[in-house]
């Protein structure tokens, strides 16, 4: 075991950890049904050559609001779209379109590899919907939506119209991986985590971001919120009685201060 494997794993502190991903399915695959026999849901949407490199598009009902994406985490190692289509419930409710990308997982690509990807799915699904663009990703995700506040990745035209961006329990300083058993699949060196940290980006957007993480998950990812938050001088918010697997729930109701955050 490497030095902090155990300081960067969640499952093993989370009770009942194992019915998680079951559950998320399981309510993920109901609403995409639904949308799907309302004629709201366009499926695997391609935004690069990669069988993974692949979105799906839900609407609400009449013309969008604008547009929200959600980037699924899983150590950049694990996890698909497919496991997260609940979570588009919230901002469906709210008029806002929702697009949930899958992309290409370590060790087959690097985590800059994927960093492009994303960049890829947020330009693609950007054309398909008209208006703001907010954009929150958790845990890898979380890193991979602060990445895309770094100037150039997105066009001029897209990254004009971000309005929120919120890391939710995200991996900022990837420095630490070096010393996990994962590096092994990520292949990091010291020039790639600092090139792929974002609270280290030296220059960023000017978009409202809000940085959110559970007030009872692991000590480290505690600590990589705050270093984000601190580098940014953004809002940070501490969801009191949260862990990293349930933090993600509020993305689903609508009425939730974290959706009302990104939304606006």
């Amino acid at each position: 075991m490497a030095e902090l494997d155990d300081a960067y794993a969640n499952a093993a502190y989370i009770p009942g950890a194992a019915d998680y991903p079951p559950r998320w399915e399981r309510a993920a695959a109901a609403l995409r049904e639904g949308l799907l026999e309302q004629g709201l849901a366009d499926l695997d949407q391609p935004y690069g050559e990669s069988a993974r490199q692949r979105f799906d598009l839900f609407h609400p009902g009449g013309t969008a609001k604008g547009l929200m994406i959600f980037v699924h985490g899983g150590y950049w190692l694990r996890f698909d779209k497919s496991v997260w289509s609940h979570l588009a419930a919230g901002a469906l409710t709210r008029g806002w379109a929702v697009a949930m990308p899958s992309y290409d997982l370590c060790p087959q690509v690097r985590i800059a590899d994927i960093t492009r990807q994303i960049a890829a799915a947020v330009t693609a699904a950007a054309e398909m919907v008209a208006g703001p663009i907010a954009l929150a990703g958790h845990s890898a995700g979380g890193h991979l939506v602060a990445r895309m506040l770094q100037p150039g990745l997105l066009g001029d035209a897209v990254a004009d119209r971000l309005h929120h961006v919120m890391p939710i329990s995200p991996v900022s300083d990837l420095h630490p991986l070096l010393r996990t058993s994962m590096n092994a699949e990520f292949k990091l060196d010291a020039a790639a985590a600092r090139a792929e940290s974002p609270a280290l980006m030296t220059e960023r957007l000017p978009v409202p971001v809000t940085v959110w993480v559970g007030a009872d998950e692991r000590p480290v990812f505690l600590d990589q919120a705050r270093w984000l938050a601190e580098a940014w001088g953004c809002a940070h918010v501490v969801d009191q009685g949260k862990h990293h697997f349930d933090v993600i729930d509020a993305l689903a109701d609508a009425q939730s201060d974290m959706i009302g955050r990104l939304l606006g």
